[in-house]
């Protein structure tokens, strides 16, 4: 069965950076793209970044362009978001999930952007 679990999060001041990642298990993970989706509070799950099966392809949502960028090791069956120039806005909890596999998330992992 598919499990994702994601790392990383914490409190980081405005301007600040985190890496988050995520290890997938239960699948052929190098087959497969990713996608990192936030949930803020009150308001419904975003879709944040996507990366294609070996990497060739990322794309981000407007509001991160130029700041986030996604990454995966296929050899470490682990995907990456590193966020730099965090904002309050950027506060959610972040998952991560495997393309083709509509009902399966992991716990997520909390960012909390504050002074």
């Amino acid at each position: 069965q598919v499990q994702l679990v994601e790392s990383g999060g914490g409190l980081v001041q405005p301007g600040g950076s985190l890496r988050l990642s995520c290890v997938a298990s239960g699948f052929t993970f190098n087959r497969h793209g990713m996608r990192w989706y936030r949930q803020a509070p009150g308001k419904e799950r975003e879709l944040v970044a996507g990366i294609s099966d070996i990497g060739g392809v990322r794309a981000y949502t407007d509001s991160v362009k130029g700041r986030f960028t996604i990454d995966r090791d296929n050899a470490k069956n682990t995907v990456y978001l590193q966020m730099n120039s965090l904002k309050p806005e950027d506060t959610a909890v972040y998952y991560c999930k495997a393309v083709g596999f509509s009902s399966s998330w992991g716990q997520g992992t909390q960012v909390t952007v504050s002074s």
